[in-house]
């Protein structure tokens, strides 16, 4: 039971002496390393306090996702102009350790332990967030929404985590392009980014 007065989190600067080291470990070591025991002597903060806060890896994983920092989308309300830009985000989000190390070890968390796959959802999701964004303007929801933004970050996450290459950027715009001109009858829009002739 927490004592009146007391907080119920951690305090800022434990909670960030511990997930800093906790997102070391696991860009080095993996998921496996994040325990108590692992984090106490890490970061010297009691084992007691580690345990009573992040009891697990999952509750470890699930505050570094809650920490994670999502760059706000400075949309234009042009979708292919947008999509673009989110492409380019996204490449460089995988490139750079943070972003792309964190995703390799999530996914290898949830193949040992299946209470991880909803972390690497809720991940996952909130990578494709902002090509859902972008895509607002084209008045797609549900299946159409979801097919296009699939068919433009699928192969960016199959180069980076199966393939262990950089996401091939210039295919994706490509593919940018390729969806936003697909017949409405694919996607359930006009011709997205196309403005028709008559409003043009």
């Amino acid at each position: 039971m927490t004592r009146p007065g007391r907080p119920a989190g951690p305090a800022s600067d434990t909670e960030a002496v511990v997930l800093t080291a906790a997102l070391d470990l696991l860009l080095t070591e993996g998921a496996a390393a994040l325990s108590a025991q692992r984090l106490h002597t890490a970061t010297g903060v009691s084992r007691s306090t580690v345990y009573r806060h992040w009891p697990t890896p999952h509750a470890v994983l699930a505050a570094l996702i809650e920490v994670a920092p999502r760059p706000a989308p400075s949309h234009t309300g042009e979708v292919r102009t947008d999509l673009h830009a989110e492409v380019d985000a996204l490449c460089d989000r995988l490139r750079d350790k943070p972003v792309g190390g964190f995703l390799h070890a999530i996914v290898a968390a949830a193949a040992w332990d299946s209470a991880m796959a909803d972390l690497r959802r809720r991940y996952v999701e909130d990578l494709l967030a902002p090509f859902r964004t972008a895509l607002a303007p084209a008045g797609l929801t549900g299946a159409a929404r979801e097919d296009a933004v699939s068919a433009i970050v699928s192969p960016l996450l199959l180069d980076a985590l199966l393939l262990d290459r950089p996401a091939a950027r210039e295919r994706a715009h490509r593919t940018v392009d390729a969806v936003l001109d697909t017949p409405h009858c694919l996607f359930g829009a006009p011709r997205w980014g196309v403005r028709p002739p008559e409003l043009a």
